[in-house]
């Protein structure tokens, strides 16, 4: 049994395109991005079903090799989950316009505010959680010499 390799390619070209759109500021364009990967998901289950056979009702048809009826409900319940996101997203996107005029998201200060933090190497916020930490280092240090920790 070997894939359709048209199918394999769109599949890539959708969670590609879908990724690329993923990245994105504005939330309409990372709506767009996530249609596009759950498509591209959902061929891939199609794709990895296997070969196309009989229909999955026994009785039916002449014989033949049966389908497989788990991945056909696995895009149909994909499908239903898509879509209630995709209403989810929307009324987001609606709302972020309602109130900035603009669907581009803005720098977290919180995140930023880490990243500095992170990028200087100091990520404790009070002197006791480095004391903690230290005393951790210092216990594990005791551990491994046999020593008792007083």
């Amino acid at each position: 049994m070997s894939p359709n390799i048209t199918y394999v390619v769109v599949a890539a070209v959708l969670v590609g395109c879908g990724v690329y759109l993923l990245l994105s500021r504005s939330v309409i364009r990372a709506l767009v991005g996530f249609l596009l990967m759950s498509n591209g998901v959902n061929v891939l289950f199609l794709v990895a079903s296997g070969p196309a056979g009989e229909v999955p009702i026994l009785g039916e048809g002449d014989g033949g090799p049966i389908a497989d009826p788990v991945p056909q409900a696995l895009v149909l319940t994909a499908i239903v989950i898509t879509l209630a996101m995709t209403a989810f997203v929307l009324a987001l996107a609606h709302r972020a316009w309602q109130l900035g005029g603009t669907d581009l998201l803005d720098d977290d200060p919180e995140s930023a505010r880490i990243h500095r933090k992170a990028e200087a190497n100091d990520t404790s916020d009070d002197e006791t959680v480095q004391e903690a930490v230290d005393s951790i280092a210092a216990g594990f240090a005791d551990e491994e010499t046999g020593e008792e920790r007083r």
